[in-house]
């Protein structure tokens, strides 16, 4: 401790300075879990949309002595100051704890354990930053137990922190006051020294960029070449390795240029007859300049039959179907389609068709209005002008546009050009590819059991809102104890058909929408039913009503089953995160509440769940796409694609002395083919949706035009 004295109190000399660094110095992930230095924490935390993961051999056993073992740490940064990590510490990879001739000299230890950090706000950066949290939050067997406040502040090459933590370790790590000093002297080098409240570390971390690594990430290699505990043996060697990149491009797009994407308004359009309230995006300032005034022609009416009928030949060459595009004399220039190429989000599409009208009117005084169907229903419009379009997509200006869910207003006088059966998006087959997973963590019998299978849904659809979509799947990969007869047999994949059915949407008034399935289905025992979901959504899609009311029976057994479940979600657009709460009776008749929240990074998006059934649980969800942000375009022999929200999680139990595993509590079954998931755009459609994204639809014109 003598030698870390003078290190620490010129640190906390400097906190008081003024800090002349312009940018934050790159941030790392601690040995325990947080973002920090070796054992200890400062007051950084991962970047809002972006993921870690990490290994490292230093094994904190039971909180008494330090151990070559293994660290698994994934950290999420869920938004602007506030980060989440799951650790799972163990002896080993794949020993069963059951088994005696495993165990060495001590008895092997296998702990899943939730971390959390929230950065304070509101604190100059100037002065410094301060940050709170917790390890090993909500376990039935709190090994790792651990609260702590930490300052950081940053001066020139250097990062000083210092704070207080109370622990259970009987090492005393962490447990009283700890600080460190972290140096930056190249940009892909960095030496750390710390001091635990036990012992002096060090560390150095060496950085390989992501340019390095064709732009997928950041990959760190660390090395704790020094130490003066007494709970570790002197010839121990521990060394990490991490990597860090964003969940989506996209998001990391929008939040670079946030400032283009203007807040809506709420004005009165009193150019009607009839004034109502609409809502258009607020006026800003050219970012850019034009270098040539801004003039507007009259268009003749053949012109507008020329240029409306080459802008159907190039949407249908990108792959739209059921384009149907018309125009009149005012003039306002009308498109409807089916997107099927952009599953990922429904923007892209909507924005490469704004782009494509504002490159072929370029010029006039032309008006226009999207309609945006989904198996012939309509769910979306979005009108503007051609003029302020023009400018949003050439100088980023912000643009007049109006969004509406449902059917697009009424417009007179249109002529149609080309026929909307001539590309039917009917009786063409489309079949996704996609992993099915399940899994155990962290469990007596190994850190990760699995059983991992490759599963194809074939969907065709066949008339308005209606279709039949079938799909198998065949195990490709198994752990041990997923083979038969083996621990976790009965949750393991199995080969053959999963389900078969027949789906029919209708788009009732008043934002009701209804879908049921009838047909074959496959939840480790073969049924008949049909599961019904009826979904209300608000003028604004702000707010949702999901009622879900499945009916099966067993086609082996005289019995059936059923289960019926209420729902709720709000989408915070703003923020990009949508909030979510279930209750009834689930699949395995267990009844009580689910809730969720969903942190969304572009497409992909990390939630934090909790479950009160028959015991209480919480967990992590992470849900990506496993496609292109744009699809193979569908021909006449159908269309093969990747599942575009692919999800998986994890979860324990909470509030309880023991910490059995829980399987499938506060399930109800699940099909490709959804409301959420295949007419709503995973629940994301809104208004305030498609303002809060406005550069994800120049984006998508930019990238794909």
């Amino acid at each position: 401790m003598s030698k870390f004295i003078p290190l620490f109190i010129s640190g906390l000399t400097v906190v008081s300075a003024p800090s002349f660094s312009e940018e934050n110095l790159e941030t790392f992930r601690s040995f325990t879990g947080f973002t920090g230095l070796i054992n200890t924490t400062n007051s950084e935390v991962l970047k809002s949309g972006t993921w870690d993961f990490g290994y490292n051999n230093m094994l904190d056993y039971r909180g008494e002595e330090y151990l070559d073992g293994h660290n698994l740490v994934f950290s999420a940064g869920l938004f602007e100051g506030f980060e989440v990590s799951g650790l799972i510490a163990s002896n080993s990879m794949q020993d069963s704890l059951f088994d005696r001739n495993s165990h060495t000299e001590r008895e092997q230890v296998r702990d899943l354990s939730f971390n959390a950090k929230y950065r304070i706000p509101m604190i100059p950066k100037e002065w410094f930053s301060l940050s709170i949290g917790s390890k090993d939050i909500g376990g039935a067997a709190n090994q790792y137990r651990m609260n702590f406040a930490v300052a950081s502040k940053e001066w020139k090459d250097f990062r000083f922190s210092a704070g207080l933590a109370n622990s259970d370790h009987t090492t005393g790590m962490m447990n009283g006051a700890f600080g460190g000093v972290e140096w930056f002297p190249l940009d892909w080098f960095a030496l750390q020294v710390e001091y635990d409240a036990e012992a002096v570390n060090a560390a150095a971390r060496i950085t390989i960029p992501k340019e390095w690594l064709y732009d997928l990430g950041e990959l760190t290699l660390t090395s704790r070449f020094y130490s003066n505990t007494d709970y570790s043996a002197e010839d121990d060697v521990y060394w990490g390795v991490n990597f860090k990149a964003p969940f989506s491009d996209e998001h990391q797009s929008r939040v670079s240029h946030v400032e283009a994407a203007p807040a809506p308004v709420i004005v009165t359009n009193r150019s009607k007859p009839k004034a109502e309230k609409v809502i258009v995006a607020e006026k800003a300032k050219v970012a850019v300049e034009s270098e040539e005034p801004n003039q507007t022609e009259k268009v003749s009416r053949t012109d507008l039959n020329k240029l409306s009928r080459k802008l159907r030949n190039v949407l249908i060459a990108d792959g739209f179907e059921s384009v149907r595009v018309g125009f009149n004399q005012q003039p306002v220039v009308l498109v409807s389609f089916e997107n099927s190429v952009f599953n990922r989000n429904e923007l892209d599409a909507l924005g490469l068709v704004a782009g494509r009208i504002s490159e072929l009117f370029s010029g006039t005084n032309a008006e226009f209005v999207l309609q945006l169907k989904n198996h012939g229903l309509p769910m979306l419009s979005l009108s503007g002008d051609v003029q302020s379009y023009e400018g949003f997509i050439k100088h980023n200006q912000s643009p007049a546009i109006q969004v509406k869910l449902g059917s697009m207003r009424s417009i007179g006088g249109v002529s149609w050009v080309g026929l909307e059966s001539s590309n039917t998006p009917y009786f063409k087959p489309r079949v996704t590819l996609s992993p099915e997973l399940s899994s155990t963590h962290a469990t007596e019998l190994g850190v990760f059991d699995y059983s991992l299978a490759i599963r194809a849904d074939l969907t065709v659809p066949l008339w308005q809102g209606g279709g039949f979509n079938i799909s198998a799947q065949s195990v490709v990969s198994e752990s041990s104890d997923f083979e038969d007869f083996g621990a976790f047999d009965g949750r393991s994949e199995d080969d053959g058909v999963n389900n078969a059915f027949f789906y029919q949407t209708f788009q009732l008034p008043w934002g009701i929408y209804n879908q049921t399935k009838i047909g074959y289905f496959r939840e480790h025992h073969k049924y008949t039913g049909f599961i019904n979901e009826t979904a209300w959504v608000s003028p604004d899609g702000n707010h949702q009503l999901i009622n879900t009311y499945g009916f099966f029976d067993y086609k082996d057994y005289d019995s059936d089953r059923d289960y019926h479940t209420f729902g709720y979600q709000y989408n915070w657009a703003e923020k990009d995160i949508t909030f979510h709460v279930t209750g009834g009776k689930f699949w395995r008749k267990d009844s009580g509440v689910r809730v969720e929240t969903r942190f969304w990074f572009g497409d992909s998006y990390v939630a934090l769940y909790g479950e009160e059934t028959n015991t209480q649980m919480a967990g992590v969800a992470i849900s990506i796409p496993l496609s292109k942000r744009k699809s193979m375009n569908v021909t006449k022999f159908g269309q093969i694609k990747g599942n575009h929200a692919w999800r998986h999680q994890v979860g324990t139990k909470i509030g309880d002395s023991n910490n059995y595993l829980v399987y499938q509590q506060g399930y109800t079954p699940q099909t490709s083919i959804s409301l959420d998931r295949t007419f709503l755009n995973q629940g994301r459609t809104s208004v305030e949706y498609v303002y809060n994204n406005l550069q994800r639809l120049r984006d998508a014109y930019l990238t794909y035009k």
